[in-house]
């Protein structure tokens, strides 16, 4: 089927996702480098980064591993966040979770 005139070619899907993966990327890696601060926010908000795959897919773990890190710090959603992905999860990815945000506070 011919393009009228008017119309535009669509940009490839890939090459689309691609740019908008690379700027979710670049979003999350500077929430991890802020991250050291310990702000509460930020590592709620690294929390959400992760559980509702805006990093580029879901990551359960790491999701668990900031919000218990923001509930430690006094984040009360984050404690709330952490249980809601929680159910999601099995004993072995929970205690993966722990021991990296256990290994997180132990470093910063």
């Amino acid at each position: 089927m011919a393009m009228k005139s008017n119309q535009k070619a669509a940009k490839p899907a890939t090459e689309t996702g691609k740019k908008k993966m690379a700027r979710f990327e670049a979003m999350g890696n500077a929430l991890v480098e802020m991250s050291a601060s310990g702000n509460p926010e930020i590592l709620f908000e690294l929390g959400m980064l992760y559980s509702t795959g805006r990093t580029g897919k879901i990551d359960l773990i790491a999701a668990h591993k900031w919000f218990n890190i923001a509930a430690a710090k006094g984040n009360d959603t984050a404690r709330a966040r952490r249980e809601e992905i929680a159910v999601q999860m099995s004993k072995s990815e929970i205690a993966s979770a722990q021991r990296a945000a256990r290994e997180w506070i132990t470093l910063h």
